[in-house]
């Protein structure tokens, strides 16, 4: 030890790299050093109950430190990445939580769930919820539909007097498969253009594969998730102090509103993107109009009149409704921010194209070594959408001279790869788990069994279409 401590400072980068120097590691000190992040993670959270944000900063701290990242710029990339996420991501999350707050405590959530539960029996909730996560969800980014979602999953849940799991877990279905599978989600359209695929034929095979994929994965799967955790019980991300009285609150299409707003928003600019469309002024405005965070900007506008000032409040009340959102998402944010700091790592270690180079040189059919980079990428990165542009780079060699059809089934193979269990690296483990008040061995047991069935379905749909055409 007084040896080491003798040292000059320039002899050190053989113990903790401390100059700015790119790391060179070795393809299996850079693998270990993911194992070893993510292991440093699950037990800090598991086993000595260290809060995720701290768990997620020590995790980055081991794997850049294993990989050969220097000493002084061990935190460059979490930082990087958690401002990223919080910038992006995070943005989507506060202003869903305003929109959740205005439906709730308006009262126009009631009015929702009521006519759901009204005109649809306790068994059937899941398929109805499945149903509106798929069709809501085919414009949406996956954390927009879920922000966007949670509150009247929680309140169906509580009304019905089911399990949350039983409504969520479909829910949560129909979004994670049009995130993988369907244009114009960001991932799908990106593989689309790297492989040189049609998108229409695409987009056609996506829905044919993403309904047995929902099917299975929610309203087959939640009765066996709830059983297995009976007593959950979801964190009231909205409190509301007394129910808001029938004659005060909205009507039904003026809640629902609130929620499809910025559903059309963003799927007109998604049809002013795919045809083209250049119409001086109204093309702009509409590509304005369609961005996420306008969108749901336009949406809190929206709620604010229309259901906020409903009951003779004015703009404090509102202003009140809205202040009210912001408390419980503190942790959320911050935790969801690590996660997205904690990928960026990774990503930056060169983890990605090591294990897809690996993978994409194997001797198996070009679709299921597609199906297994993406796997891969997901595994190390945490991303859906990462895995899928890296995968989509990586393999379109293996796409030169296919026809139509083999092109856009090896884009949806990449796709259902993308989404193969969602683990403590990626955003959305913790947006789920902290929604949902789970502890991270129940999120396992059902966020991540649930991205797990989603990719096998995909992968096995693929392969048999395959088959036939």
């Amino acid at each position: 030890m007084a040896s080491l401590l003798a040292m000059p400072l320039g002899t050190l980068p053989a113990v903790f790299p401390m100059e700015a120097e790119t790391a060179s590691a070795h393809p299996g000190i850079l693998v270990a050093a993911a194992l070893l992040g993510i292991a440093t993670i699950v037990v800090l959270i598991t086993v000595c109950k260290i809060h995720p944000f701290l768990s997620l900063m020590f995790g980055s701290v081991v794997m850049a430190l294993v990989a050969g990242v220097p000493l002084l710029d061990v935190f460059d990339s979490f930082t990087k990445g958690l401002g990223s996420t919080v910038g992006s991501v995070g943005v989507l999350i506060v202003l869903g939580s305003m929109i959740g707050a205005l439906l709730i405590k308006s009262g126009g959530a009631d009015t929702i769930v009521d006519s759901i539960i009204g005109r649809t029996s306790t068994s059937k909730l899941p398929w109805a919820m499945a149903l509106i996560a798929f069709i809501i969800g085919i414009p949406l980014f996956f954390e927009v539909g879920v922000v966007l979602l949670i509150p009247v999953v929680l309140m169906v849940a509580r009304k019905s007097h089911v399990n949350v799991l039983l409504i969520g877990v479909p829910a949560l279905a129909g979004l994670v498969c049009l995130h993988g599978f369907v244009p114009p989600h960001p991932g799908p359209l990106i593989a689309i253009d790297a492989l040189g695929a049609n998108l229409g034929l695409t987009l056609g095979i996506g829905l044919i594969i993403a309904i047995p994929a929902v099917i299975i994965g929610g309203p087959l799967v939640a009765p066996m998730m709830a059983r297995a955790i009976p007593d959950l019980q979801p964190k009231e991300l909205i409190s509301t102090d007394e129910p808001v009285p029938a004659e005060h609150r909205p009507g039904f299409f003026a809640s629902i509103m609130i929620v499809l707003l910025p559903v059309i928003l963003m799927m007109l600019r998604s049809v002013v993107e795919m045809t083209s469309l250049n119409v001086p002024v109204l093309t702009t405005a509409l590509l304005f109009l369609g961005e996420p965070v306008v969108a749901l900007l336009s949406s809190v506008i929206y709620g604010a009149f229309a259901l906020g000032m409903r009951g003779g409040r004015g703009l404090q009340g509102v202003s009140d409704i809205i202040g009210s959102s912001l408390p419980p998402i503190a942790g959320i944010l911050l935790i969801v921010g690590a996660g997205g700091g904690f990928k960026q790592t990774l990503v930056d270690s060169g983890i990605a194209d090591v294990i897809g180079n690996w993978l994409s040189g194997l001797p198996l059919s070009p679709l299921l070594a597609a199906w297994l980079v993406a796997v891969f990428i997901r595994l190390a990165t945490g991303s859906a959408t990462v895995a899928t542009i890296t995968a989509a780079g990586l393999v379109a060699h293996l796409a030169e001279g296919m026809e139509p059809i083999s092109l856009a089934l090896m884009v949806l193979a990449i796709g259902a790869g993308s989404l193969f269990m969602s683990h403590v690296n990626d955003a959305g483990f913790w947006l789920v788990k902290e929604y949902f008040g789970m502890t991270v061995g129940q999120t396992f047991k059902t966020w991540s069994a649930l991205t797990t069935i989603i990719s096998i379905v995909g992968i096995v749909m693929v392969e048999i279409i395959h088959l036939f055409v």
